[in-house]
């Protein structure tokens, strides 16, 4: 098994900068994901590592060992991607078989057999051997090709949005199947996507990619609780996250919150601590629609008057956007919520939740019990650590 690194990588298609200066280090049997929008340079990343692209600048390390110009079969590490890449005229137990029937990997067929058996069982698939790829479905076609990935069991996995045409059941399905299948392995992977869901659920830790740079590094409950800025904290989780002007002023020795709708209220002093050491007092306040309460009987204090802008019904709840003035926001709702079009609703910020940003940096400043939080944050990957002492 490797660890892996990049160091100052930088990657051009002609006048377009795919990776810009990238540095990064996964650690060994680590599961890392990197994650962000299209164009963030993420598979051209994956690409560099596997050998398939060639930086103009930088290093790339594997195993503390320099493979800029070491050839992908040389490399030792295995890639799937969306798109399957089976071979169509051979059967599911010969894709599978091929890496150890290749010149660089040669293995007797008892060896081969033996190594199948094991990945067959692992992924489900025990029972496809005869099949070809066009009597699969989408499922078993990306189980299959998992297995040709982990068949010769190399130092790094690689996998580029390989649940990507997956339908959600079968999504969740296979997050499961992947996270027993690096817990088997104990392998170092390096897993593609734009879904949060998917870097959440598998991640010991998540690179978050914008234009080719590393925007924020860590956990995933890093990235939902403490997001370094506006961009990711608009990535993870759904709806996405609530951005309200306000601004801080200072009176009578209490830090103060005003928003632009309605709502004014002091700051708990770990908050109003971090703010007073800001130039500027404009702000957005981040808040989650699940920090968000709301009441058709009316409210008291704290309350904010509002109507129903919209509502969708999405399963197990319902986000209702209300319209509080110049500003909405989206409400988490149980799903029997029955809201017309105009109605009158009233809602409460759980401001002791609120996230706070610049609003001019975009960058994250504080929000209270920031030190309790991120230490919560932190127990994934350290629960994952001393599991595996």
């Amino acid at each position: 098994m490797a660890s892996i690194e990049m160091i100052g990588v930088t990657k051009r298609y002609e006048s377009t900068v795919a990776i810009d200066d990238l540095s990064l280090r996964v650690e060994d049997n680590e599961f890392f994901v990197l994650f962000g929008p299209a164009g963030a340079g993420k598979s051209t990343t994956l690409k560099c590592i596997a050998g398939v692209e060639f930086p103009q600048k930088g290093l790339v390390k594997i195993g503390g060992t320099i493979v800029n110009l070491i050839e992908p079969s040389n490399r030792n590490v295995s890639m799937v991607f969306e798109n399957y890449a089976l071979y169509p005229h051979m059967s599911v137990y010969d894709n599978i078989a091929s890496p150890l029937r290749s010149r660089l990997h040669r293995k007797s067929e008892p060896d081969i057999k033996k190594a199948i058996d094991k990945i067959a069982t692992l992924m489900h698939i025990e029972s496809l051997y005869d099949r070809k790829p066009n009597q699969l479905s989408n499922g078993q076609r990306q189980r299959v090709a998992i297995g040709r990935c982990l068949v010769r069991e190399p130092n790094v996995f690689l996998m580029d949005e390989p649940l990507a045409h997956l339908d959600a059941k079968l999504k969740h399905t296979m997050r499961a199947e992947l996270k027993e299948m690096q817990d088997a392995f104990n392998t170092t992977t390096i897993y593609v996507t734009h879904d949060y869901l998917e870097a959440m659920s598998l991640a010991d830790r998540i690179a978050v990619l914008d234009h080719g740079r590393v925007v924020q590094l860590g956990t995933a409950l890093q990235m939902y609780y403490t997001p370094g800025n506006e961009f990711v904290a608009k990535l993870f989780g759904e709806p996405e996250i609530n951005l309200i002007d306000a601004q801080f002023y200072v009176e009578g020795g209490k830090t103060l919150i005003s928003t632009g709708i309605g709502l004014t209220y002091e700051a708990e002093p770990d908050v109003a601590a971090a703010l007073q050491t800001q130039e500027h007092n404009r702000l957005h306040l981040g808040i989650r629609g699940n920090n968000v309460a709301f009441s058709f009987q009316g409210g008291g204090e704290g309350w904010l008057r509002g109507t129903v802008f919209a509502n969708e019904p999405i399963g197990n709840s319902v986000i209702m956007t209300v319209q509080l003035g110049p500003e909405q926001i989206r409400v988490v709702a149980p799903n029997d919520t029955n809201a017309a079009l105009d109605q009158t609703v009233y809602v409460r910020l759980a401001t002791a939740n609120v996230l706070y940003f610049g609003a001019d940096t975009r960058r994250y400043i504080v929000r209270h019990n920031q030190e309790q939080v991120s230490s919560v944050a932190h127990l994934r990957r350290a629960g994952r650590e001393g599991g595996e002492a």
